[in-house]
């Protein structure tokens, strides 16, 4: 849930636990376990691929209640065998605020057909596989920042003033156009085959993205991977969020040949105090405001004002 509130750019770094003197050995073998378990869960809910150069390393923070004494380590995330490395706990001050962010507007047209052949039209799979393909897309399209196609590797502010200062109105926000592409080239051989099909799966909308850069001569290949990311994530995390609705509230799926029509939550922005960064979460049309304030108190131990709950999207959307 912790990973659906940040935007592209932001991650689960490690996890943190506050123990007594007496179970500090236990503490370590529990954050230990805790790690590769968040890490294996992110993992398995992605549907984009780490890059190569990409740090794997995860951080395992552990707090005396008494002492007050840090202990850090850091795992390898992609490899649960690996051993744990010591790691200085520093804190930098002005940090929250330094960061640029980008936003896009993607319009959303996914049609996901359903074989005759399957023997249950399960529609959580279907929807993942189809999101599969789609990411692919969003990975493959060509994204314009402030109107311009621009090299990977150029800086991102290059060719612009930056802003001094560490307030929110120093921000720098870039616009970004995404242009999909309507079918593959010549160079591509085509593998689409015929099939018979009883039904199909059509997700359809306006969806608002945002990612953020740290402001440390930011490199346009990172910028855009960001982006790409939090586009494949939003909708990925509104389909599962619907699907998890749909469990409690109508229980088992029963195979139905009527037309069903559902609506994906909605995403909303909420700013951090004394941050620049603002994170994000989703709400259904009938949810209230105090539902989201209480997620951010629980999850986050962020105390947020219902005026500061800025939703991103039409409901038409």
């Amino acid at each position: 849930k912790v990973s659906r509130m940040l935007p592209g750019g932001l991650l689960v770094l490690g996890v943190f636990m506050i123990v007594t003197p007496e179970l500090s050995k236990d503490g370590q073998n529990a954050l230990r376990k805790l790690i590769f378990s968040v890490e294996k869960s992110l993992s398995k809910r992605r549907l984009w691929k780490p890059v190569e150069e990409e740090v794997s390393d995860r951080a395992a923070l552990q707090i005396c209640s008494a002492t007050k004494k840090v202990v850090c380590r850091t795992y390898d995330g992609q490899d649960p065998k690996s051993s744990a490395k010591p790691a200085d706990w520093k804190y930098q001050s002005a940090l929250s605020a330094s960061w640029l962010a980008l936003g896009c507007t993607v319009n959303v047209n996914i049609h996901i057909p359903l074989l005759a052949t399957s023997p249950n039209h399960d529609l959580e799979k279907n929807t993942k596989n189809g999101l599969n393909r789609w990411s692919k897309q969003i990975e493959d399209s060509v994204f314009l920042i402030n109107g311009q196609v621009r090299d990977d590797d150029t800086e991102l502010l290059e060719g612009q003033k930056k802003f001094r200062g560490n307030t929110q109105s120093s921000t720098q926000f870039s616009d970004v156009k995404v242009l999909t592409q309507l079918s593959q080239g010549s160079s591509h051989r085509s593998t689409a085959t015929v099939q018979v099909c009883s039904g199909s799966i059509n997700l359809r909308g306006a969806v608002k993205c945002r990612a953020y850069i740290h402001n440390n001569r930011p490199r346009v290949r990172e910028a855009i991977q960001a982006l790409k990311r939090d586009i494949i994530n939003t909708l990925s995390d509104r389909c599962e969020i619907l699907f998890e609705d749909l469990i409690l509230n109508e229980g088992p799926q029963k195979k139905n040949l009527e037309r069903e029509y559902h609506v994906l939550p909605q995403r909303l922005f909420v700013p951090v105090a004394g941050s620049s960064v603002m994170l994000s979460d989703y709400k259904f049309g009938d949810e209230a405001s105090g539902e989201i304030q209480e997620r951010f108190a629980e999850l986050l131990d962020q105390a947020v004002q219902a005026e500061d709950l800025h939703v991103a999207e039409d409901t038409s959307t």
